[in-house]
C-alpha cells in the first residue's frame, strides 16, 4: 500500500481474516527511548464473533545451529516484550491515535484497530551472524516479530491459518560524535627480573565502520631482563551468550601475520 511520501506494509493471515498494517518494519533505539510500533489490524467481525484478537511483539535469541535442537534441547530463547488485547479494545488504556492509524482506519473503515507497542530500553538491537560454509537453517543471532492472531485469551496457542507474523527489526545507529581515544597499558612481571616489561596500546579513534583500516599505536618499556622477539595484534569478536559456558567465546577477525619482528 504506498501514498506519495509513504509506505505501508500489509500482510494478511491465510484465511485472510485478519491482516495487520504496519507503517515501517525498522525501529530506533535512540538510547533513552525506542521508536513505538504503531498500526492497525483489519478484522472480519463475522468470522472472530465472540472471540478476540491480540498482538504480541516477540524477541528470539539464537546460540546454536538449528539440526542441533534435538531431545528437547533448542539453542533459542525466546522472550514476550510486550503483548496487547487489540480487539475488543478496552476503554481504559485507550490512547490518542497516531497520525498513520488516522490515515488507515479512515481508509479501511469501522473494522480496523489500532495497536501500540513500547519496547523496553534494555532489549538489544538485531543481530545476524554470518554463518560458517555449510550451516544450513537460521543463523544465530536476535531477531523480533509481530504477531497478532485470533484466541480466547492471550496465552492460546496461535494457529498458523489466523496469525498473522510480521519480521521487524530493532536498530541502533552509530553515533556521529566520536568519543575519546581508546587505550590501555599492562605491566608484566618475570620471576628472577627485578623490573617489569610495560606495554601501553591505543588506536586512533573509537568508532571504525565496515572496510576502515585500525591503526594501533603501541609502546613498549622492557625493563626486564628478558628479550621481546616478535609483536602481534589480534581483533577478536566476543560473544556473550546466556549459556554459562560460552560466556568468554570469542573469534579472531583480523590479525597482524606474520608477526611484527622487535629484534
Amino acid at each position: 500500500v504506498t501514498r506519495p511520501n509513504t509506505v505501508v506494509f500489509k500482510k494478511s493471515s491465510p484465511n485472510g481474516k485478519i491482516t495487520v498494517y504496519l507503517g515501517k518494519r525498522d525501529f530506533v533505539d535512540h538510547i533513552t527511548h525506542v521508536d513505538p510500533i504503531d498500526g492497525v489490524v483489519l478484522i472480519d467481525p463475522d468470522y472472530v464473533k465472540e472471540r478476540k484478537v491480540f498482538g504480541h511483539v516477540l524477541a528470539a535469541f539464537r546460540y546454536g545451529r538449528e539440526d542441533l535442537d534435538v531431545l528437547g534441547l533448542t539453542f533459542r530463547k525466546d522472550l514476550y516484550l510486550a503483548a496487547e488485547q487489540i480487539f475488543p479494545q478496552d476503554g481504559c488504556s485507550k490512547r490518542p491515535l497516531t497520525r498513520l492509524q488516522e490515515r488507515l482506519i479512515k481508509k479501511l473503515g469501522p473494522n480496523a484497530y489500532p495497536f501500540y507497542f513500547e519496547l523496553p530500553p534494555h532489549c538489544p538491537a538485531s543481530v545476524t551472524l554470518q554463518p560458517a560454509p555449510g550451516d544450513t537453517g537460521k543463523p544465530c543471532g536476535v531477531d523480533y516479530e509481530l504477531k497478532a492472531f485470533v484466541g480466547e485469551t492471550q496465552d492460546d496457542k496461535p494457529h498458523k491459518r489466523n496469525s498473522v507474523r510480521l519480521a521487524i527489526r530493532k536498530i541502533m545507529y552509530a553515533p556521529s560524535k566520536q568519543g575519546e581515544q581508546p587505550s590501555v597499558e599492562v605491566s608484566k612481571e618475570f620471576m628472577m627480573s627485578p623490573n617489569k616489561l610495560h606495554l601501553e596500546a591505543s588506536l586512533d579513534k573509537e568508532l571504525y565502520h565496515h572496510g576502515e583500516n585500525i591503526a594501533v599505536n603501541v609502546h613498549i618499556a622492557n625493563n626486564s631482563n628478558r628479550t621481546c622477539g616478535n609483536l602481534q595484534t589480534f581483533v577478536c569478536f566476543l560473544r556473550p551468550s546466556t549459556n554459562a559456558q560460552w560466556q568468554k567465546q570469542r573469534a579472531i577477525v583480523a590479525s597482524t601475520f606474520p608477526p611484527y619482528s622487535l629484534r
